[in-house]
């Protein structure tokens, strides 16, 4: 049986994947424009990492979250929460924003570098989100 401690480092690695090659899709299929299936899949993947990213952001609030700490760790951990939150707004509002594109079939016009910015936002927040992550369980050995 795996502890419930465990959910939150189970769930995080996905959306870190699907979301940064999104974006990695996204940035390829603006120089190769004759590739639509490019941005296609990169639509897709954006879709499937905003849920990871909302399960993943739901275990380390609500599961992981509750672990206490003192001193250094305690200001670490302060630091990953934030970064976690930025980074779930900033795909959220990217993929609605995308999904709204889509939708209305603007998605080929200038509008369409208003998600791929905050993806940029939200794949930077991300990397922050998990190096503060790393530092918890290599540093101070939090979830061991």
């Amino acid at each position: 049986m795996i502890p419930i401690s465990h959910f939150h480092p189970l769930s995080v690695h996905f959306p870190i994947a699907l979301i940064t090659v999104a974006f990695l899709f996204d940035l390829v299929s603006l120089f190769c424009k004759k590739e639509p299936c490019l941005s296609i899949a990169g639509y897709y993947l954006q879709i499937l990492g905003m849920l990871g990213a909302i399960a993943a952001w739901g275990t380390g609030h609500f599961i992981a979250g509750i672990t206490q700490m003192e001193g250094e760790a305690m200001q670490v951990k302060g630091q990953h929460e934030l970064f976690a939150t930025m980074a779930l707004i900033a795909i959220i509002v990217a993929t609605v924003a995308r999904i709204i594109l889509v939708y209305q079939k603007t998605e080929n016009t200038f509008y369409k570098y208003i998600p791929f910015g905050l993806s940029i936002l939200s794949v930077v927040f991300i990397t922050i989100t998990g190096y503060l992550g790393g530092k918890l369980v290599i540093d101070f050995m939090i979830g061991l």
